[in-house]
């Protein structure tokens, strides 16, 4: 196998573990929802967006591989839905249209991606990368949901799971060009003496 074959194989692995964790956004769509029901007020889209966010940013931290710090990106990813679910559903008015969800998912992205571009470590390159994204992968998220016939007419707190792996597929290949590699394993540098010298 070469270097690069070799090198490019863990950005792949997490690329591939970093979308199979789209499964948190249903999960997280279901936690919202039974906290704060259908996303039809502020309150709701407030609350609602605050579980579904830590609900979705403690799938992204598993599925990071332990590359982002769940102390960060949790309470992040939390903040920034909340806000931004609330920014994105008053100014549609609460409504459904693909119009109005793909507005709604901008939104959302344009307070989620700078509090997640916070949060990513402090090596990550050219992270405001990320906070210009994601309005644009929510808008899409909810685009793909709605023309996939999910009933989004029940006014959910995030986009259903052909949204989710879109956004993961897309969001992971970002996120593996921007997050710093990680240190090849090796024998440590100071390895520690076993025994004393005779």
């Amino acid at each position: 196998m070469t270097t690069t074959g070799s090198s490019r194989a863990p950005r792949v692995r997490t690329w591939l573990t970093w979308t199979a964790g789209f499964l948190a956004f249903p999960l997280a769509g279901l936690a919202g929802t039974a906290v704060a029901g259908r996303v039809d007020g502020p309150i709701a889209a407030l609350l609602g967006g605050a579980v579904a966010g830590a609900a979705i940013g403690a799938g992204q931290t598993l599925a990071s591989r332990g590359r982002l710090d769940l102390r960060r990106w949790i309470p992040a990813t939390a903040i920034g839905m909340a806000v931004g679910l609330l920014l994105g559903a008053v100014a549609v008015g609460y409504r459904t249209s693909l119009a109005d969800l793909a507005l709604m998912g901008a939104l959302t992205g344009l307070v989620l991606g700078p509090a997640q571009a916070l949060a990513l470590p402090r090596a990550t390159r050219l992270r405001w990368i990320w906070a210009a994204a994601l309005p644009a992968l929510w808008a899409l998220g909810w685009t793909v949901t709605t023309l996939g016939g999910i009933a989004v007419d029940e006014q959910f707190t995030v986009f259903g799971a052909y949204g989710a792996i879109t956004f993961s597929a897309l969001s992971g290949l970002l996120l593996a060009v921007l997050l710093p590699s990680r240190p090849a394993a090796g024998p440590a540098a100071d390895p520690i003496p076993t025994a004393a010298p005779a």
